[in-house]
């Protein structure tokens, strides 16, 4: 008996996100392998098991289904450094989160790491097709734009905590983030210039705490 205020998944909805996430992780894997343009609807719905057509109604087209193996990278955690509750994001909001700017800054450091690391390659992906395909470049943009309205709720958080330098607003704290956690940043320093993941943290964390505090 199920109990009170309580609903049961409904059977078709518990298929229908496995199905979904079979397609995610096959597409993830031939993307990575073949770069976008290899990577083609039939391929993926061959390792997947499905349908092509089944990909379009589970997921969508070919940009949707990249849009939504990008999100699902960006907001997975990766490991226990970054417990869910925890996410600089929700801070302001979550009860028994970080109690001080100085945790979300830590948490914000450990949530910027993980998140670049897992989703690097797939931003590849996405910088390349976006040259060849315009819903891939919108894509992009949009993703641009999720992370500024993330990063405005960090921002929040540290206002609500009396932290951010007098005279900075919030939309300019925000931008501030941004520009430096920024997966570009992250791939020109880590990727391309050799930085290590320690280097690339213990610099993260001193430029967000001077250009916010």
């Amino acid at each position: 008996m199920n109990s009170p205020g309580k609903t049961r998944p409904n059977r078709r909805s518990v298929q229908s996100e496995a199905t979904r996430t079979v397609i995610l992780d096959a597409a993830e894997q031939l993307m990575l392998e073949r770069g976008y343009i290899g990577a083609s609807l039939t391929a993926i719905a061959a390792d997947a098991g499905v349908v092509v057509q089944t990909i379009y109604n589970s997921v969508g087209s070919k940009a949707d289904v990249l849009a939504a193996v990008l999100e699902r990278g960006a907001t997975e955690t990766v490991s226990e450094a970054v417990p869910a509750r925890e996410n600089p994001r929700s801070a302001q909001r979550v009860p028994g989160g970080p109690r001080s700017a100085t945790d979300i800054i830590r948490l914000l450091v450990d949530w910027c790491v993980e998140t670049n690391v897992r989703t690097a390659a797939l931003r590849r992906v996405v910088g390349q097709a976006a040259g060849i395909d315009a819903d891939v470049a919108r894509l992009e943009v949009r993703d641009s734009a999720r992370l500024l309205h993330n990063f405005s709720e960090t921002a929040t958080a540290l206002r609500d905590r009396n932290a951010l330098r007098s005279g900075l607003s919030d939309h300019e704290a925000a931008a501030a983030i941004w520009a430096l956690a920024h997966p570009q940043v992250y791939r020109s320093l880590v990727l391309e210039l050799d930085w290590s993941l320690g280097a690339y943290r213990e610099w993260l964390g001193n430029m967000l705490r001077a250009a916010l505090f």
